[in-house]
């Protein structure tokens, strides 16, 4: 009862945020390809790896991450559409979907859908972009499912 609760406040928060944010002005991205560090934190087990981050349109960007933690390999791909953020420069929040496949010895793969929600934040004049968001993840294995719902990434990249 509790999850469906927890599940229907969620959803109503991303409509919201949704509503509340497409009134925002589009712009160009403030940077076009960024590759770095991501760690997946929260319930369950903590993951960190590489990343890259690619915008094919100034509002439409792909993410990719292989993540490794606590006998875990966790390969996932998501697409996330962005927006700035009124007139802070270098600040949008997003919106993605995407999956991930997870990897453990002696155990079948794991496949999961992950929703985010979240901050991109590129720095001005530096070659830096940081990244904060909600990723709950949705696990299916053996027959059997797994809801996730407090799992957040926080992401370093070097932007080119």
């Amino acid at each position: 009862m509790k999850s469906k609760m927890f599940i229907s406040a969620a959803l109503a928060c991303c409509l919201i945020c949704t509503v509340f944010f497409a009134t925002a002005q589009s712009a160009a991205q403030p940077y076009r390809t960024g590759a770095g560090l991501l760690i997946d934190v929260g319930e369950g087990v903590t993951l960190v790896g590489p990343h890259v981050k690619h915008f094919f349109a100034p509002n439409h960007a792909g993410e990719a991450a292989l993540l490794f933690g606590g006998g875990v390999t966790s390969l996932q791909a998501m697409y996330q559409y962005n927006q700035p953020i009124g007139e802070l420069n270098g600040l949008q929040w997003y919106l993605g979907i995407g999956g991930n496949i997870f990897f453990e010895e002696d155990v079948d793969a794991t496949f999961g859908i992950v929703p985010a929600a979240g901050l991109d934040y590129k720095i001005a004049k530096a070659p830096i972009a940081l990244s904060f968001d909600w990723r709950p993840k949705f696990l299916l294995y053996d027959g059997d499912s797994e809801f996730l719902a407090a799992r957040f990434g926080i992401g370093l990249r070097f932007t080119f």
